[in-house]
């Protein structure tokens, strides 16, 4: 089986709670995450959800994973899959640990794995590591407000 992860962390002033907050109030992706232009539906285990994304440079791509995980203040997780298990899957999450008063470590992640891996472009990887990193950043200064 082939695989490819990707990941971004950056450091934040401010509690899980609030940085939970942010991160889940979907409805208001638009108004300031240039990378996850936008997801419907709700954070909830087993639920479905549509989310488009525009990596810097790159085209918009819409897809609909199903949330495997959500841990409040903690971790919120979705899977995708193409045509059938083991073709195509990735593995997309967030997740915030505290680091002290007020302060937490945000990571953003993404595994790949399947057939089709080692046929996805470089560049496909490359912007979507700088579409984390373009809404890491972003988070970070709305969290520390």
């Amino acid at each position: 089986m082939f695989w490819k992860s990707i990941k971004d962390t950056v450091e934040i002033n401010a509690s899980p709670e609030s940085v939970w907050r942010l991160l889940t109030t979907f409805e208001a992706y638009p108004e300031w995450n240039r990378f996850i232009r936008y997801v419907k539906g709700e954070p909830k285990a087993g639920a479905r959800v549509e989310v488009a994304i525009q990596p810097p440079g790159g085209r918009e791509m819409t897809f609909r994973p199903i949330v495997t995980a959500v841990e409040p203040g903690r971790e919120l997780r979705w899977r995708r899959r193409l045509w059938a298990p083991g073709v195509f899957t990735s593995v997309h999450f967030f997740r915030i640990e505290p680091t002290g008063d007020n302060r937490v470590k945000f990571i953003q992640a993404e595994k790949f794995s399947g057939l089709l891996v080692p046929f996805v472009g470089k560049s496909l990887y490359e912007t979507t590591l700088a579409g984390f990193r373009q809404m890491n950043e972003t988070l970070k200064r709305m969290a520390e407000g």
